[in-house]
């Protein structure tokens, strides 16, 4: 099953990636594939209610980029983890990433999801393919649209809720200050959508650039449904490359609520 979709994706492996097996290995007899966006233990429940015992996740599964965190957590009796693990081995689940190959994907898949969920398919500068020329509209109506579009339960956005925006970055997830900042710093892009960031970085900065009275503004839609409709594309595209399985892609709940 892994074969297959790493096929389909077409793109080089990486030297160093993160795109190996976390759970379970390749050997493993399986009886149904889900992917994800984030194999949270919520996510591993429902999988196995659904009789899938082969999770494709976007994101890791014990909290860390690499998986550096297991083995401590691991060594330390963490709850949590233990909880995490435990379940996983009793139900045999195998436990795949599926991260660099579709963000090398041309155009990166998990842009062009949340992208074709906003309504901006085919609005992408030429050149500038995180970038979008969109219809007029304001910071604050755009963030509202961007909270239904996206399923962003707790989003939130710095500036001016009057502020012209016809120019949009888009970066779901985590991109780092310095990507971050390289699109919001152009003169030619009013706004930039990112999953979420270091509040000392990306946000701070923007908050200064509004205090400087520069036309400019941020909206932190949160790390999963950012991401998530992107990997749902994925999920939908590669279903009928497996064939003879259940095949269900299993959303991942936004953690956050306001009050």
């Amino acid at each position: 099953m892994v074969d297959l979709v790493d096929a389909h994706l077409g793109v080089p492996r990486r030297e160093t990636t993160v795109d190996e097996y976390l759970a379970g290995g390749p050997d493993q007899e399986v009886h149904g594939v889900a992917f994800t966006m984030m194999a949270t233990l919520d996510v591993l429940q429902r999988a196995v209610a659904q009789g899938l015992d082969l999770v494709i996740t976007h994101e890791p599964l014990y909290f860390h980029h690499r998986e550096e965190w297991n083995a401590t957590l691991a060594a330390e009796a963490d709850p949590v983890h233990g909880a995490k693990s435990a379940f996983i081995a009793r139900h045999r689940l195998v436990v795949r990433r599926l991260h660099d190959a579709v963000h090398d994907t041309s155009p990166d898949r998990i842009v062009d999801g949340a992208a074709h969920a906003l309504g901006w398919t085919g609005f992408e500068r030429a050149g500038l393919p995180t970038v979008f020329d969109i219809p007029a509209t304001t910071l604050g109506a755009l963030a509202e649209h961007a909270a239904r579009a996206l399923g962003a339960a707790a989003l939130r956005y710095i500036g001016d809720p009057d502020l012209p925006v016809t120019a949009a970055g888009v970066q779901p997830g985590f991109w780092g200050f310095e990507k971050n900042r390289a699109v919001l710093a152009r003169p030619d892009v009013d706004v930039l959508l990112i999953g979420e960031s270091n509040e000392w970085e990306t946000a701070a900065y923007a908050a200064d650039a509004a205090s400087a009275g520069l036309a400019k503004g941020l909206i932190v839609i949160g790390h999963v449904p950012s991401e998530q409709e992107g990997m749902s594309a994925t999920a939908d595209r590669l279903a009928a490359l497996l064939p003879g399985l259940p095949v269900a892609f299993v959303p991942t709940e936004d953690p956050f609520r306001l009050l």
